[in-house]
């Protein structure tokens, strides 16, 4: 192998030098170099082994709990009754941390809500696994307690699901001015939300801010709640005639 590198130039003779150094390493076994340094202790308390760590420090193998696997099979046509294993190694599922630990900021909010809505209405009022909650488009009146004021009637537009801070936005036209008011359901300040008509057909999204431009604004809803508050009052009123018109027998 000298003999052939003499007839390349000089500089191959660094790479020649570094080879035959590597095979006197592997027949001889030499210290490598490393950036590791030793140091000799100088006590013989220093010179002595670690102790060992005690035994309940680490825990068994009995303790540790132990999956159990499974294999997937596939039914053979003629043996049904002998499946074929597979190679298909089934393991059992993770236990979920969220049912374990439960989520400190939903476990606060849960109990908010059972605070300021002991009956639940409201929260079933917008909860989506109800069939009659409401939903964007229909038209909301909210009355509050704060002021005395008279209630505001419009257009949901959108809800704000974040636990107990859920909110709707309420669009109406109060002196051909367009309105919005954003409303907490879960406020103290708010003392009852009602439904006063029904989008005929569900909304395909979740926030209708379309409905501001004028081509989609339904502008003033009062005639929409004039209705329903009169319809509310035929009711009332047709059942307390028919009590005090009670025929006697």
């Amino acid at each position: 192998m000298i003999t052939q590198s003499t007839r390349r130039p000089l500089s191959s003779w660094k790479a020649v030098l570094r080879r035959t150094r590597q095979q006197q390493q592997h027949r001889t076994p030499a210290v490598f170099r490393s950036m590791a340094t030793e140091i000799t202790p100088t006590t013989p308390e220093a010179a002595a082994p670690p102790a060992p760590a005690p035994a309940s420090a680490t825990p068994s193998p009995a303790t540790i709990p132990v999956r159990k696997i499974t294999f997937h099979a596939i039914r053979s046509p003629t043996t049904p009754n002998k499946p074929i294993r597979t190679a298909f190694a089934i393991y059992p599922r993770v236990p979920s941390a969220r049912k374990t630990n439960p989520a400190a900021l939903e476990a606060f909010h849960a109990q908010q809500i059972r605070r300021l809505d002991r009956t639940g209405a409201r929260a079933s009022l917008f909860n989506k696994k109800n069939p009659d909650c409401a939903k964007p488009g229909d038209v909301l009146q909210v009355t509050t307690r704060k002021g005395g004021g008279e209630p505001f009637a419009g257009v949901c537009l959108s809800i704000r699901r974040a636990g107990v801070d859920t909110a709707i936005l309420l669009r109406n036209h109060i002196s051909r001015v367009p309105v919005e008011m954003w409303y907490k359901i879960f406020s103290p300040n708010v003392q009852g939300i009602e439904i006063v008509w029904r989008r005929p057909k569900r909304a395909r999204r979740a926030r209708l801010t379309y409905m501001r431009k004028p081509k989609y604004d339904m502008k003033n809803v009062d005639h929409l709640v004039e209705n329903w508050r009169r319809t509310r009052n035929v009711f009332s009123k047709a059942g307390g005639k028919g009590k005090g018109k009670g025929v006697k027998r």
